[in-house]
């Protein structure tokens, strides 16, 4: 049936796009990812636009929003002017499918904002798959999910994937695996990437995120932190799982390598970027593995309310939490804070630490 196609998250920046420039010449950039949603506000550079165009005529353009906030309590007017805006962008431009990333933002600066995790509950599951109902009603093509690579709790961790399978069963929707995502959570809570992988139903598995990051310096624990940011290399231990990876998701159709343009700033960097690229490509090229399963997708009819539905406690819960996050409240105050949604007494101090300095570092306010 052929291979997964191998691609790369497009940056907006002339350096990204200098650094690349060596791969579209070749044609090894197989298809494009696009955060159609971060331009929803903003004009697009020729030079962007046309090479969007391009692959989008060409059927190799993919989707990848950012701002939708799959597990907000509320339905606001945000919202339904984002659906509105992927309408347009659709009418636009063809993409192969879309994906939303797991979590919440709540806040009113949403743009700088950053996805939380929420709970394994009937009540989020039930926001989760309103949220997801519109966002399959506006377009025609697969949606999917994205794993979420910060957790509060080794017990969020063990969940999501169960999480996300119950998400994305009643409109036949699939997953985008973030191995780094995924290598985040086994470093910062030591459980082995084999065993947090298996947890997730890796049949529904369509599209492979690989990246770097970096290490923030821990204060509870003598370890450091793994944070997903998106500038460096992608990690040994990542190449060392991606063939029994590949073996197991049958339905794999593409493989995308992020890396934030901005960080790509001196000639080593940019050395590193593409070898990533090419090691990724070899591995592939090499496996001798195939599609196995390309199935035709067929948009299954959901039927939804009108109105969304809400849950005020627990936009009260998130909106709270963001601003203890925000107001670097003392891990033991929010531990010991009662939540009804949030499993706040098993979080880990050194991750309700490094929630205060992500919303801290973009101010979602």
């Amino acid at each position: 049936m052929g291979k997964p196609l191998l691609g790369l998250s497009m940056m907006a920046d002339v350096e990204f796009l200098s650094t690349i420039l060596p791969l579209l010449q070749s044609n090894s950039v197989e298809v494009l990812e696009w955060s159609f949603d971060t331009f929803y506000n903003a004009q697009e550079p020729d030079w962007l636009h046309d090479l969007l165009n391009f692959y989008s005529e060409s059927n190799r353009l993919v989707g990848h929003g950012v701002y939708y906030s799959l597990f907000d309590a509320l339905w606001t007017e945000r919202q339904e002017v984002w659906l509105k805006k992927l309408r347009e962008e659709f009418r636009k431009r063809k993409y192969n499918h879309i994906t939303e990333h797991f979590g919440f933002m709540n806040t009113e600066n949403f743009h700088q904002g950053v996805p939380l995790p929420v709970s394994l509950h009937a009540k989020t599951l039930q926001i989760g798959k309103d949220r997801l109902y519109r966002l399959q009603d506006a377009v025609e093509v697969p949606v999917g999910i994205e794993n979420l690579a910060f957790s509060f709790s080794v017990d969020d961790v063990m969940e999501q994937g169960i999480f996300l399978d119950k998400l994305t069963e009643d409109t036949n929707g699939f997953l985008i695996l973030d191995l780094h995502n995924i290598y985040c959570q086994s470093c910062n809570f030591e459980v082995e990437m084999s065993e947090i992988i298996q947890l997730y139903p890796l049949d529904k598995v369509k599209e492979i995120h690989l990246s770097g990051g970096s290490w923030q310096e821990s204060v509870y624990r003598k370890k450091p932190v793994r944070r997903d940011t998106h500038d460096d290399a992608i990690p040994g231990s990542i190449f060392s799982v991606l063939p029994s990876v590949l073996s197991q998701c049958k339905n794999l159709e593409y493989i995308i390598i992020e890396r934030l343009g901005d960080t790509i700033d001196t000639e080593d960097k940019k050395k590193s970027f593409l070898d990533d690229f090419i090691q990724v490509k070899t591995l592939i090229d090499s496996s001798g593995w195939e599609i196995q399963n390309k199935n035709s997708w067929t948009k299954k009819e959901v039927s939804f309310p009108e109105n969304a539905l809400e849950d005020l406690l627990l936009h009260e819960e998130q909106t709270l939490l963001t601003r203890l996050l925000f107001d670097n409240t003392e891990a033991t105050c929010i531990k010991n804070h009662e939540f009804h949604y949030f499993k706040t007494e098993n979080w880990d101090p050194e991750m309700i630490l490094t929630a205060q300095n992500i919303i801290k570092k973009w101010n979602p306010y």
